[in-house]
């Protein structure tokens, strides 16, 4: 997946994950769902593009 592929994916789950607590609240089961899945992209793109600009220093 290219960098624009995950922000684009990170934005659209960032979008839904909104979308979810204002219909759901902040301690639903589907809220924290969406969470964790917008958490474990952005730990895939910091861990991929994120070390990639560190190790370039």
């Amino acid at each position: 997946m290219t960098k624009t592929e995950y922000l684009a994916l990170i934005e659209k789950k960032r979008t839904e994950l909104i979308q979810i607590v204002s219909k759901n609240g902040l301690d639903s089961r589907i809220t924290l769902e969406f969470s964790q899945e917008l958490d474990r992209l952005l730990n895939q793109y910091n861990s991929i593009y994120y070390k990639v600009q560190v190790s370039r220093f």
